[in-house]
């Protein structure tokens, strides 16, 4: 069965779904098999696979809303291993089209349900809030929730919104879901600004804080608008290294468990 995170975190620009897409490249890198379902209406990790959500028949919002299968909307990627359940503008409907439906807030669960067996592991990318595209994800994460945390100026902003919802997530729709991790993204060595962020989530979080440091890389920032990730556009890059290394961090952990 696969093992399934949403990552999560209201805060916009913080690298979320840069982590998102380049862990699960390197996921698959290691011979898992990785479906990432872009869970967000700006489309992002779509379009970071280089994939334009606009054009295609389907997207998540057709599972979501209109019941079709998810095996007929996910597609294959450029990474082997990888398969993607694109989002677009579309998608953002979902949110007020939910309001009404029996069972809200398990759309997401159900719909994965038949595709479980497929893989090993399950990314959801959430947009950046708190509203019901989110809180479906919170409720199909049986293995938790990976925050990526900027080491910035108010990292820890919005941290206690978002650690209300999983909570009430847990008592009433999810009772295994927790924050199964936190990613430091943008460090900057130059900084002491990013020394004191990272020590500071690393005193609050111990258990939940990944080892793995993502520094503030420019060819991460770039490889996007290519509709690439890391480890195609720049493998030998700091930031791929990283991401790499992440990777690994998280199947040891899982080994582990």
């Amino acid at each position: 069965m696969a093992r399934i995170y949403a990552f999560a975190n209201q805060k916009g620009g913080v690298g979320k779904t840069t982590t998102a897409v380049n862990l699960s490249a390197y996921l698959a890198a290691a011979g898992k098999r990785v479906l990432l379902v872009d869970a967000d209406p700006q489309a992002n990790a779509t379009s970071s696979l280089g994939i334009d959500g606009s054009i295609l028949p389907y997207c998540l919002y057709d599972p979501i809303i209109n019941r079709k299968p998810l095996a007929e909307v996910i597609i294959s990627t450029a990474h082997a291993n990888l398969e993607l359940a694109p989002s677009a503008p579309a998608l953002a409907g979902a949110e007020v089209e939910l309001v009404s439906m029996f069972a809200r807030e398990h759309q997401l669960r159900k719909m994965l349900e038949p595709v479980i067996a497929a893989f090993d592991h399950i990314l959801l990318d959430c947009p950046p809030s708190l509203g019901l595209l989110t809180v479906n994800a919170l409720t199909a994460a049986r293995d938790g929730v990976i925050v990526p945390i900027q080491c910035e100026y108010l990292a820890l902003e919005g941290l206690g919104r978002l650690w209300q919802t999983i909570q009430l997530v847990r008592e009433h729709l999810n009772p295994r879901v927790s924050i199964s991790g936190m990613v430091l993204t943008m460090f900057d060595p130059r900084t002491n600004l990013s020394m004191q962020v990272v020590n500071e989530v690393r005193k609050h979080f111990p258990e939940q804080t990944f080892r793995t440091i993502i520094p503030r890389n420019v060819r991460l920032s770039e490889a996007p608008s290519y509709g690439q990730t890391i480890l195609a556009y720049a493998p030998t890059s700091t930031g791929a290294a990283a991401y790499a290394a992440l990777a690994q961090e998280l199947l040891a952990r899982e080994g582990a468990a």
